[in-house]
């Protein structure tokens, strides 16, 4: 790679980057796999379309294609546990980068049962950047070519940093998606320590242990007990009738201690 091509690609990269940012879909985990995926075709050299593979407790699935046909591709990768992406999420390479130059030919016999359906689809040539090494999910980018032999060092070189800096985001998205679910987790148990406290003025470590002792004697989450208490006060609070109203398995709670202290029978 000459100098231009290197001030090329930190532009690109930068550009890419920028674009992710100013769009806050760093808050957003499914935008920023859509914007991972259009700035990656068009960043890296050859690549005419893309999607991503997402692994989870050994499940794959795609996310964000470019087209229906490329969401089958990389469904189908995950169906028969082959293919470049497969590779890239469970075997890759040093600098994480995965490339089929030709599906058509040699490379036929490394993923012998995804090649025919790639080339019969229309694609020759596939690269795979693995984007997320740890934890529950792992990923990898997928880049698709109608040619063979199209991607070149300069793909291979930009794929991997792209990979690397795609990664940083959608380890960003992802822990922005649980912080949020966490607050809404922390706010509701907080409101339902807050019901209880008032009602029988408790201080905040017994209230929080009768919504633990009521989690489990139903066999549900304490947060779904908060949830449950939070709706049926307010669904009392509304006088609504029995049927209505927010409940989380109400079935289970109702005969409970906490049902039955904190909701007397109506008369």
């Amino acid at each position: 790679m000459h100098p231009g091509q290197a001030e090329q690609l930190v532009v690109a990269l930068r550009k890419a980057a920028q674009t992710l940012l100013e769009r806050k879909s760093i808050r957003d985990l499914q935008q920023t796999l859509s914007e991972i995926v259009a700035a990656a075709v068009e960043t890296v050299p050859g690549a005419t379309a893309g999607g991503i593979s997402v692994s989870e407790d050994g499940i794959v699935d795609t996310r964000n294609p470019t087209s229906r046909g490329i969401s089958e591709l990389d469904r189908l990768q995950g169906e028969l546990h082959e293919g470049p992406s497969i590779t890239a999420i469970e075997s890759p390479t040093e600098d994480g980068v995965v490339i089929a130059q030709d599906l058509a030919g040699a490379d036929a016999q490394r993923w012998p049962r995804f090649a025919p359906a790639a080339v019969a689809a229309g694609y020759r040539s596939m690269l795979s950047a693995q984007l997320a090494t740890a934890g529950p999910m792992w990923a990898s980018l997928n880049l698709y070519a109608a040619e063979a032999d199209v991607f070149d060092l300069e793909a291979r070189l930009t794929a991997g940093l792209f990979g690397v800096q795609a990664a940083m985001l959608l380890h960003g998205s992802e822990q922005a998606v649980h912080l949020g679910k966490a607050v809404d987790s922390r706010d509701v148990i907080g409101q339902a320590k807050g019901i209880l406290m008032e009602r029988f003025v408790v201080d905040e470590t017994e209230a929080f242990q009768m919504l633990v002792e009521s989690s489990q004697s139903t066999n549900l989450k304490l947060v779904d007990v908060a949830r449950w208490l939070v709706g049926e006060v307010k669904r009392r609070r509304a006088r609504r009738t029995p049927g209505e109203g927010a409940r989380i398995d109400g079935a289970r709670i109702e005969g409970s201690r906490l049902d039955g202290e904190l909701f007397p029978p109506e008369r």
